[in-house]
């Protein structure tokens, strides 16, 4: 399951980093390109991606007493 959601956060990531690039007019040939919601798209999405790569690698403690 942690591979996954690495998997899922990277692309998210990723996917976000081009919205953003598109909406704000630096990566054209995208009806996206120049149109500020898609960048905003690309913020939030760079935000979960981020937030599910942080989720998934996160350490795991074990309870006290257990190893």
């Amino acid at each position: 399951m942690r591979i996954v959601l690495s998997i899922i956060g990277v692309l998210m990531t990723l996917i976000g980093a081009v919205w953003i690039l598109q909406g704000i007019n630096i990566l054209p040939g995208s009806f996206m390109t120049g149109q500020s919601q898609w960048a905003i798209y690309g913020a939030i999405t760079v935000i979960i991606g981020g937030g599910l790569l942080v989720f998934a690698n996160r350490r795991r403690t074990s309870p006290p007493g257990k190893s």
